[in-house]
């Protein structure tokens, strides 16, 4: 349980991060760097900035951020596997 409220608690952060990048961006003012987002996605906060790509049209068409991302999340996804049908018992 503590694990769900964890995954909650950082994908907020991580959406509240990302949301203010795509407002620089469209701002023209300095950015949050990928390497810092992707640390938030690698915390464990890559499930909402997966659908934020996507409704904000944000970082979506930047291949080498979309491969990381895609990448986090099969680590992420095997992490949660792990801990739910082995650990989970």
């Amino acid at each position: 349980m503590l694990l769900v409220y964890y995954l909650v608690f950082i994908n907020v952060v991580a959406a509240f991060v990302f949301s203010q990048d795509k407002g620089l961006a469209k701002r023209k003012q300095r950015r949050i760097s990928e390497k810092r987002l992707h640390t938030f996605e690698l915390a464990g906060g890559v499930f909402s900035v997966l659908v934020l790509m996507y409704t904000l049209r944000h970082k979506n068409q930047k291949l080498a951020y979309y491969g990381w991302t895609y990448l986090i999340l099969a680590l992420w996804i095997g992490v949660l596997y792990l801990v739910l049908f082995y650990f989970g018992r």
